[in-house]
């Protein structure tokens, strides 16, 4: 492992997906909730094995959140935070400012905004304002270039740089970018739009969508030597499918 007193190493963290629909642990494909796969019908299960892999860092998603705006898995989501001691970043339908501070209350190390960048800046301000760009996180799901908002059902007509530069003067630090055309699909992540968006931008980037292998996941770690502000990469679908070696995965060689 290299030096981490070098000052310029960065840690580049892998974020392990967990969906929840309708209390299950699912996956969906390009964001379409007709097409979902149930992997497993105990979330807290599958968080606790992830845990004992090495895993370090949940993403975990309310996908019936997402749809209605209500905190539809929170129990579920809670006994998650409780029975692990993973650090977990969760999002889908939080919309509400009462719900990112229960989220947070409970154990949240990051709570993930969606439709409410789109539809109300001032709330997310507010967040940004109150718990700061360290605990409030932005989702940014893009379709054609457009920031998709309501589980990725609605196109809004704002690119994810106009969302950027919105909140950026107000504290946001991290942005969760995925292409939605990719996501589900094991078809490899958008390596061009990734490398081009963290080119425009100094904010810490979550790559997500497309990852397939273990290799996609050293090229997007590859694409940190030259845009610094990539964060990590979220991996759900080619871990439930074997496709990927949590061995491979979970290791303490996160750095360069």
């Amino acid at each position: 492992m290299a030096d981490l007193k070098d000052k310029d190493l960065q840690p580049f963290h892998i974020y392990t997906a967990i969906d929840i629909l309708e209390e299950k642990c699912v996956r969906l494909q390009q964001g379409n909730f007709d097409v979902s796969t149930t992997y497993n019908k105990d979330p807290v299960f599958v968080a606790k094995r992830w845990n004992s892999l090495g895993a370090k860092w949940l993403h975990v998603v309310d996908l019936d959140g997402a749809r209605s705006g209500l905190r539809s898995n929170f129990t579920i989501i809670e006994n998650i935070m409780e029975a692990t001691d993973l650090k977990v970043q969760v999002g889908g339908g939080i919309r509400k400012m009462d719900s990112i501070e229960r989220y947070l209350k409970a154990g949240a190390s990051r709570v993930v905004l969606g439709s409410i960048a789109v539809k109300e800046p001032e709330l997310v301000k507010e967040a940004l304002a109150k718990f700061g760009g360290d605990k409030i996180a932005i989702a940014l799901d893009c379709r054609n270039g457009f920031v998709a908002i309501e589980g990725w059902r609605t196109s809004s007509d704002l690119k994810a740089l106009n969302i950027v530069s919105k909140y950026k003067s107000h504290g946001l630090k991290t942005v969760i970018y995925t292409d939605i055309e990719k996501d589900g699909m094991l078809e490899g992540p958008n390596l061009h739009d990734i490398e081009n968006f963290a080119k425009l931008t100094d904010i810490n980037i979550i790559a997500s969508g497309g990852i397939s292998n273990i290799e996609d996941v050293k090229s997007i770690k590859e694409l940190k030597k030259k845009r610094k502000n990539i964060d990590g990469v979220i991996i759900g679908k080619a871990l439930y499918t074997n496709l990927i070696n949590p061995k491979e995965l979970y290791t303490d060689d996160i750095y360069f």
